[in-house]
């Protein structure tokens, strides 16, 4: 019986922590467990043998790190197989081969491609499998799309079981700011075979997250979490709950319906022991999964027939001269405005339709696509005629996008839904075929149940269709209006779908086309329209839609209407504007960064560069900054807004230069990535923030020794440092370079931050401030400076 099969009837149990076994038999801080263990097979061998003794059905090899960034001058191919082979030589019953992210930052928020990320994981993973492991765990994932790759690489380079996990922080949300909502959706719709949450935190503090998981999954939940919160006494890592209080979590989970369980960082072979005797017997769970019809961002779930969804129709260049050009042109800014322009005037979701005939459409699409991601919040309508440019924009989709479209033409289908069921997207189906539109409802129906039908032969249900019923011209075919609002009705009564209309057609032709779209728009809704496409920054048409929200209930107790329409607007004033068009605030906000600099440049010819620094560069972050603590914006925004300043900011600096003005910033603060660990996601990213703030940055990199930070600070005479670590083995070093530090550069301060950190623990290793979030790393630079 394969795993697949088993936890269908069984609860599943892996094995626990890796790294804490290999701390305890001598694992030094910093050294790459793979490559130490591979000179000490007979550790890692009874390691893998005392969880098989305590229960656990699945060995998870040594090869979390086992990728071409980590190994050094260690072949992938000889390290996965020591590994895996290592493992099965334990008596395991399954192996998994271990993947974890590759520790850099993919684009749009950073450099690495998703293809190369791709790649690194396919070389692990065809590898694993030739080598005998049973099944794939990806887990330890901060970013979404980087476990899409990951996924991806799994499905299309081996026949081995899929399991995903992320980790999610305190506040519910991964450190790139994906929600479980978003990952369920997702990771089902990619074909994981299970999916869940490994690290970061305590059963009990994983518990919400779990809980949204097993709501919105469809494939089996998986739940691995650290053993309690960790602590830092006597100079080691502790945990602080005991084998019983985690199995006692681990049962209640299995309750509910998590389906797989095991321990992340400072569980041992004793607590897998207890989880199996806790969890044994509890029946299989019938979940109730809400899944159908949500399409995702990432960071945004929306689901379809909760309400009207608005699709903004505005990237899309027929009719639209702009656009036209800014795509010929690469103009990237002005594509990414027309998104965050909609997105701000309330719409649900973007249509992206990039279709010129001179341009590589594939290219475009998964460029717009991407970049899309890192400036708005929202779902995604990859919308084109060419299969190869579908495919490619909900490849580079983060989460869980619409397709559209789909039509009754038997080829049409055979072309779009296998893209489809492969990534899982949502799909449009124009009610038309070989024969044109049908004149009457009855035949938009038919053709609407023949494009249900055959997206069910792929797997695809009913509520993940969105059927669009195709409005005509009431200039050219006025008799047709009428039959689009019947043929609506009908298929949303007899096939279960949810239901889509570009809205802006039905007045080609006319005059004051404004009037009959929004009349045209009010009866579709009342007809069951879930899903208009049109242009949100109509505020007619956005009026239509605020009160229909209203009248069907859906804005309850009418409070989105009240706090939007009750009152005076709440918008802030207009900051002035750069030489005509949007202000340096509004380009900085909405991370328009070729703009920046044209407007800078502006703003040059009467004010003084540090007044712009002043007067705009550090205002919009800090709405920014306000922003993103309060959840509005994400990770991909606020690193998009900061490069925006950036650019900007080279700008004042050439005529800094230029006046011999240039230095006397603030600090200078220190940063470094502590000794032993390579992940300097996090740092850098506080590093560009505290630039853009005017703060001097002596960057020393990542895996510093303790004394090579001591020196930087007695040489600089440096007042304020800030260390990073994301690995719980590698806090150690934390708290040895502050107490170095303590002895030979007492006036120096710390601020320390990364994932496993939390305030306890920062106070433990002796720093003064404990930084959760790069935003709050300035925070500290401002009090401490001012």
């Amino acid at each position: 019986m394969n795993i697949r099969e088993l936890v269908k009837n069984d609860i599943l149990i892996f094995d626990g922590a890796m790294g804490t076994m290999l701390q305890q038999a001598g694992l030094p801080a910093g050294a790459p467990p793979e490559v130490w263990a591979m000179e000490r097979k007979d550790v890692l061998l009874n390691i893998h043998r005392a969880y098989v003794e305590a229960g656990a059905d699945v060995i998870t090899a040594n090869t979390f790190q086992a990728n071409e960034l980590k190994l050094g001058d260690i072949p992938v191919e000889e390290a996965v197989a020591f590994s895996v082979r290592c493992a099965k030589e334990s008596g395991a019953r399954f192996v998994a081969l271990d993947i974890g992210p590759t520790g850099q930052m993919l684009e749009p928020m950073g450099s690495m491609t998703f293809d190369e990320a791709y790649r690194i994981f396919a070389r692990q993973m065809i590898c694993g499998e030739k080598s005998g492991a049973d099944c794939i765990i990806i887990e330890t994932f901060s970013d979404l799309y980087e476990a899409k790759a990951a996924v991806l690489a799994a499905r299309e380079n081996t026949s081995l079981p899929v399991i995903c996990t992320l980790t999610f922080q305190e506040d519910g949300r991964t450190f790139v700011g994906c929600d479980p909502v978003s990952a369920a959706v997702t990771l089902s719709g990619l074909g994981a075979d299970a999916l869940g949450v490994n690290c970061s935190l305590g059963p009990g503090e994983l518990l919400p997250v779990v809980e949204k998981l097993l709501a919105h999954s469809v494939p089996p939940v998986i739940v691995q979490a650290n053993a309690g919160l960790p602590r830092y006494r006597d100079g080691e890592t502790v945990y602080d709950i005991t084998p019983g209080e985690y199995a006692a979590h681990a049962f209640e989970m299995a309750r509910r319906g998590v389906r797989i369980l095991g321990g992340c960082c400072g569980t041992t072979p004793e607590f897998i022991r207890e989880v199996k005797k806790a969890v044994s017997g509890v029946p299989p769970v019938n979940r109730q999964v809400k899944y159908a019809g949500a399409i995702s961002s990432g960071v945004r779930t929306v689901f379809l027939g909760d309400g009207v969804a608005v699709i903004g129709e505005r990237i899309n260049p027929t009719g639209k001269k702009k656009l036209r050009e800014a795509l010929k042109n690469g103009d990237l800014d002005y594509i990414l405005g027309e998104g965050t322009d909609q997105a701000e005037a309330g719409c649900d979701a973007l249509d992206v339709n990039v279709g010129l005939p001179e341009l590589d459409e594939p290219a475009v699409m998964a460029r717009v696509t991407r970049s899309l991601h890192g400036v708005v919040n929202l779902p995604l309508q990859i919308d084109s005629a060419d299969p190869a440019a579908i495919e490619a924009g909900v490849r580079a989709c983060t989460g869980r996008p619409i397709i559209n479209s789909v039509n009754g033409k038997a080829s049409v289908m055979a072309e779009i839904f296998p893209i489809a069921q492969k990534y899982g997207a949502v799909v449009v189906g124009l009610t038309l075929d070989e024969n044109g539109i049908p004149p009457d409802a009855e035949g938009r129906l038919a053709i609407a149940r023949r494009i249900v039908e055959t997206a069910g032969l792929y797997g695809i249900a009913p509520g993940d269709l969105l059927i669009d019923c195709l409005t005509l011209a009431a200039s050219a075919q006025q008799d047709q209006v009428m039959e689009t609002l019947k043929a609506l009705r009908l298929v949303k009564k007899e096939l279960g779908v949810h239901t889509v209309l570009g809205v802006s057609n039905v007045s080609f032709g006319l005059p004051a086309r404004e009037i009959i779209n929004a009349t045209f728009l009010a009866a579709a809704l009342g007809a069951g329209l879930d899903a208009p496409i049109l242009n949100p920054l109509s505020e007619r048409y956005m009026e239509v839609v605020e009160s229909f929200r209203v009248l069907s209930g859906e804005d309850k107790d009418s409070a989105r209407f009240t706090q939007k329409r009750g009152g005076e607007s709440s918008s802030p004033a207009q900051a002035p504007q750069a030489g005509g068009g949007l202000s340096l605030r509004d380009i900085i906000l909405q991370g328009r960064r070729e703009e920046a600099a044209i407007a800078v440049k502006s703003l040059l010819e009467t004010l003084p560069p540090m007044e712009i620094v002043t007067g705009y560069f550090i205002p919009s972050l800090d709405i920014v900054g306000e922003r993103f603590e309060k959840g509005e914006i994400f990770l991909p925004q606020l690193i998009r807004s900061a490069d925006t300043v950036k650019n900007g900011f080279e700008i004042l600096r050439e005529r800094l230069k230029a006046s011999g003005e240039e230095g006397g910033g603030k600090g200078p603060i220190l940063l470094a990535t502590v000794h032993g660990d390579i992940h300097d996601i996090g740092k850098n990213i506080v590093k560009m923030l505290l630039e853009n703030y005017g703060y001097d940055i002596i960057d020393l990199g990542r895996d510093v020794p303790p004394e090579t930070v001591v020196e930087a600070i007695l040489e600089r005479d440096i007042r304020l440092a800030g260390l990073s670590a994301l690995m719980t083995t590698t806090v150690r070093s934390m708290g040895e370079t502050i107490g170095l530090a303590r002895k030979k550069a007492p006036g120096c301060r710390f601020f320390v931050g990364g994932a496993v950190l939390n305030p306890e623990y920062a106070q433990m290793v002796g720093a003064d401030f404990y930084a959760r979030d790069a935003m709050e790393s300035v925070e500290i630079a401002k009090s401490f400076f001012k």
